[in-house]
């Protein structure tokens, strides 16, 4: 079994930020939006696709995060019965790193469309977070941006490749409905007015990616036979994504483990 080591990065943030920026439509995609559904497009074949299991683990030592100071926001205070912390590197007691994005970045058939899911994919604002922390979605899928929060909220992502918007998003209003129509691994939105508020969202072209849980571990389920590249991007090492090669049958099942330096 391989393992990759990472030894450089930047944490870049993803923000849905408090109050900030005047009120707007719903947000829509930017020109060239994947459709939402194709006609003859693939999806995965979970009775016949390979799998593909592991798991992200942090070498050294691991930091501690940081308590957040929410105190301007005495709403967002008062949601936490003890006081909410840092996400940005969440390493378990057996070294499990949460909230690693794994995917697939290369090897699927050149011939092949997938299917974009119709149903949306949801970010909450709970507590003056965000829930979840990193996520992901295809080009052209719906997200889902809800306030569950008595404060203002503002959506301000900062993508490279697709369109930037800015919304203010009211206690009570509408959830806020996206596309981003090109892939993008990964892509911060950055807190105007709550600056502890981060999150991450993964835009890719195919079905096969997953988020680490609390023990680091992931799942890709569905893969036609073939030879892959696999990504893991972490936050932390966001300027310094690795990947390894694997090599899968049909109804294959291997194991690929990431180690992530500190």
């Amino acid at each position: 079994m391989k393992k990759i080591w990472i030894t450089a990065g930047v944490a870049c943030a993803l923000t849905l930020a408090g109050c900030g920026g005047g009120e707007k439509p719903a947000a829509k995609s930017d020109a060239g939006a994947t459709p939402a559904a194709s006609a003859g497009a693939a999806t995965p074949d979970m009775e016949n696709g390979a799998t593909i299991t592991g798991k992200v683990t942090f070498d050294g030592t691991a930091p501690t995060m940081k308590v957040l100071d929410m105190s301007a926001v005495p709403a967002c205070t008062a949601a936490h019965k003890t006081p909410a912390k840092s996400e940005e590197l969440i390493v378990g007691a057996d070294k499990g790193v949460k909230n690693a994005f794994v995917w697939i970045k290369s090897g699927l058939p050149a011939d092949k469309t997938w299917a974009v899911p119709t149903t949306a994919v949801t970010i909450s604002q709970e507590g003056c977070m965000y829930s979840p922390h990193v996520l992901g979605l295809m080009a052209g899928q719906n997200l889902d941006i809800k306030n569950a929060d008595p404060t203002n909220h503002n959506i301000h992502p900062f993508p490279k490749v697709n369109q930037e918007f800015n919304q203010s998003q009211p206690p009570g209003a509408p959830d806020v409905e996206h596309q981003f129509p090109r892939e993008e691994v990964l892509v911060p939105v950055k807190c105007n007015i709550h600056p502890w508020m981060k999150a991450y969202i993964g835009v890719v072209n195919n079905p096969f990616y997953a988020v680490t849980g609390d023990d680091g571990s992931y799942t890709i389920k569905g893969l036609p036979p073939g030879t892959y590249t696999i990504e893991v991007v972490h936050e932390h090492w966001l300027d310094a994504p690795q990947d390894q090669t694997i090599t899968v049958g049909a109804k294959d099942s291997k194991t690929q483990d990431f180690t992530l330096k500190g």
